[in-house]
């Protein structure tokens, strides 16, 4: 695509925080309520804008560079963007380079700067729910861009075995290499079927499936084991065919909600510096889940 692509982004003046997010499937998000509610418990004006290529006609590159020239102070990145725009920004946390995704760019300084609130945000999330619990064995399906995140958390919040289960063979192996350097013999890291399912002590769902678009679950009818707890990463809709697995089997539920609340406050401090309080940005947002179990 040509340098001068332009979007149809909300005009603002110069006092005003301009962010965006770019993704293929991503009309149903809460993150512009998220940003601009934050923005006003912290004192911005915050204008949030949905920006999805194919509806652009143009491409992803395109589109970042067009968010970083028209002057946003930075975006968000979702399916199926989180591994392609690597490319395209500057990583500084090894950790980050490590995972090989990113979901938040911030434009400053000429640059534009990646970072993974997928990461930060599910390991807050966890622990908001279950405390200092270990995450157990844990079968991790999907291997993407939001899997990846997910997978290194596990590792940081102290999971002795992580399963690797995706269709593609060969990026579930890449992932499982990443994570044995990154555990330093913390953890186990395997690759395996959903016959692993049957001695899991944790279930995740890092694929987009119960999405809207994305019908069904990555478990099959009759296979979700007894395990203690389950995270599915989608949360439109929050009531998914694998959260009624889960729920089914007893194991206590956390919603695809609370990452995208955590990464999304991450995200916030990583564009304008500040903080929200949490408490009063989930009051305004008003329609969190509760965890389950």
């Amino acid at each position: 695509m040509n340098g001068t692509a332009r979007l149809p982004v909300t005009s603002a003046d110069a006092a005003e925080v301009r962010l965006g997010l770019i993704g293929d499937n991503i009309g149903p998000s809460r993150s512009p309520a998220l940003h601009r509610l934050a923005g006003e418990l912290t004192g911005f004006r915050v204008s949030y804008d949905l920006l999805v290529p194919p509806q652009l006609g143009l491409s992803f590159d395109a589109v970042l560079s067009a968010a970083h020239r028209e002057g946003l102070r930075g975006v968000n990145v979702t399916l199926p963007y989180k591994e392609r725009v690597l490319g395209q920004v500057r990583v500084k946390d090894p950790a980050v380079a490590r995972i090989g995704a990113v979901n938040t760019v911030r434009f400053s300084e000429g640059e534009a700067v990646g970072f993974n609130t997928d990461y930060s945000g599910f390991i807050a999330a966890f622990r908001a729910a279950f405390g200092s619990q270990s995450p157990g064995r844990t079968v991790v399906i999907g291997t993407g861009g939001v899997g990846k995140a997910i997978a290194f958390g596990l590792i940081a919040l102290g999971a002795p075995r992580i399963v690797l289960v995706d269709k593609d063979k060969l990026k579930a192996e890449a992932l499982a290499h990443s994570l044995v350097e990154a555990a330093e013999g913390r953890s186990e890291v395997d690759v395996a079927g959903l016959d692993a399912l049957s001695s899991a002590e944790g279930v995740v769902n890092g694929t987009p499936l119960g999405m809207v678009g994305y019908p069904g679950s990555p478990v099959p009818d009759g296979a979700f084991p007894p395990a203690a707890w389950a995270f599915d990463a989608v949360y439109t809709p929050t009531d998914t065919p694998f959260r009624a697995q889960a729920r089914a089997a007893g194991a206590r539920f956390l919603s695809g909600w609370e990452l995208f609340f955590h990464q999304g406050v991450d995200a916030f401090e990583i564009f304008t510096g500040r903080r929200p309080d949490l408490a009063a940005l989930r009051a305004a947002l008003g329609d969190a889940p509760p965890t389950e179990g």
